[in-house]
């Protein structure tokens, strides 16, 4: 499985790979959405790991962008915001799955869903 983990912070893209290291094959790391986009037409992931808040393109636009190129990209928001009103924009995104990265371990959860 291939995994790209798009976060402006570098701490949590390390601990992100740390806590999934063992479900996947593959990681690419990218710091906000313009980069991310560029990343996913070059590796083709299976899941993309996408934060909210970054700097440059956010992480909805990202999102946005990729379903809207790739219907069947796989992206999970993880994020710190625990809010329904961002849920349900994640959702209209084209997100499959919403984590709020105190319960990080959920990923490994959802990313051991047959693809």
């Amino acid at each position: 499985m291939k995994v790209l983990i798009v976060d402006d912070n570098e701490q949590m893209r390390q601990e992100i790979r740390r806590l999934i290291d063992d479900l996947a094959d593959e990681f690419y790391e990218c710091a906000d959405g313009s980069e991310a986009f560029a990343a996913f037409s070059a590796h083709q992931p299976d899941w993309v790991l996408m934060d909210l808040g970054m700097k440059g393109m956010d992480g909805l636009t990202a999102t946005k962008q990729i379903i809207g190129a790739w219907p069947d990209a796989r992206v999970a928001i993880v994020t710190v915001y625990d809010d329904a009103g961002l849920r349900e924009a994640a959702r209209r995104a084209g997100a499959c799955a919403y984590v709020v990265k105190k319960d990080l371990i959920s990923l490994r959860q959802i990313l051991s869903q047959p693809i």
